[in-house]
């Protein structure tokens, strides 16, 4: 047998040679935590369909944010749990709000840390729909004032960038307005530009009680057949001022974080959510799967696929396993 001149093999000897020409590398500094608050005091609770995930109190900030940091995570993501909720959701935007309140105690505590946060309504309706109604339907446009107050109440109290998952059409402007008007224009949109109405944001409902209380979210969150629209909703937000655009989920959706980082030169995010991250967590406590392996083969498939930005509940877990 004639082998060619070329063998790939020669470079895959040993970890030397194959870390020398790696193509594709994870760094916590790109990595997002999630945080889920929750009223009252010294309080964390783990979230039995996320291991190792927990609902803190406000006062507990602190400690996470010095955890994240000191393992090279500098950004996290919030999103909260209130104490009441109506059929408005004007709980998102109230002055003291738990998401307000637990900003002003990271900007505190963790000066330095990149606090972005979830700009929607599910967590603060009665109803656990992402704008308000119009009897069973969300009324897309009377959303839009309210997600403006919220991403406006978000900036004021600290945050860094402001992050919309509602998916109501018009969205980005009109939160880019919001805060240009007032004096934040240096305040950045990370756009959930393309979310799909997925299975597997279900451990992410009972963690942040969002659950809809009737009907789903596929009138306005995209459906998972489609990719040439996923073009013309981040397209959107784009000519709309989004600074980063973002495909939730990642692992289900790389085709989709693809097209995006061909398409646009905007920095790309992808979630890797509840769903993706609950399956491998399972998996691994069964004895099934190496779970730290399959955790990091798995974001570096995020990776390689084009995102620049991954918000994921395995970045310390991930961080960890990189500084050994």
């Amino acid at each position: 047998m004639v082998f060619p001149e070329y063998r790939p093999r020669r470079l895959r000897k040993n970890e030397s040679l194959r870390a020398l020409i790696r193509e594709t590398r994870l760094s916590p500094d790109q990595f997002v935590y999630p945080l889920f608050i929750m009223p009252g005091k010294n309080k964390r609770e783990e979230i039995s369909s996320m291991p190792g995930v927990f609902r803190i109190s406000v006062d507990q900030l602190g400690n996470e944010a010095k955890e994240c940091m000191k393992l090279g995570v500098n950004s996290v993501i919030l999103f909260g749990l209130p104490e009441k909720k109506d059929a408005m959701g004007t709980g998102a935007h109230a002055k003291d709000g738990i998401i307000q309140r637990g900003i002003k105690e990271l900007k505190n505590k963790a000066p330095e840390l990149t606090v972005i946060t979830d700009v929607c309504l599910c967590e603060y309706t009665d109803h656990g729909h992402c704008g308000c109604l119009i009897g069973d339907t969300v009324d897309n446009d009377a959303t839009l004032e309210i997600l403006a107050k919220t991403a406006l109440s978000h900036a004021k109290a600290g945050a860094d960038m402001v992050a919309p998952s509602d998916m109501m059409d018009g969205r980005v402007a009109e939160i880019r307005a919001a805060l240009d008007e007032n004096n934040f224009d240096m305040i950045p949109i990370m756009s959930y530009a393309v979310k799909y109405a997925s299975a597997f944001y279900g451990p992410f409902r009972e963690a942040a009680d969002c659950a809809p209380q009737f009907g789903d979210r596929r009138s306005y969150q995209m459906d998972p057949a489609n990719s040439r629209e996923a073009m013309r909703e981040a397209t959107l937000d784009v000519d709309e001022g989004a600074d980063i655009l973002m495909v939730k989920p990642a692992v289900a959706y790389l085709d989709i974080i693809s097209r995006l980082k061909d398409e646009f030169d905007l920095p790309i995010a992808a979630y890797h959510v509840s769903g993706e991250y609950a399956m491998i967590k399972a998996a691994a406590e069964k004895g099934w799967i190496d779970g730290d392996r399959v955790m990091a083969e798995t974001l570096l498939s995020i990776k390689r696929a084009g995102a620049d930005i991954i918000i994921t509940y395995f970045a310390k877990d991930m961080a960890r396993l990189l500084q050994k």
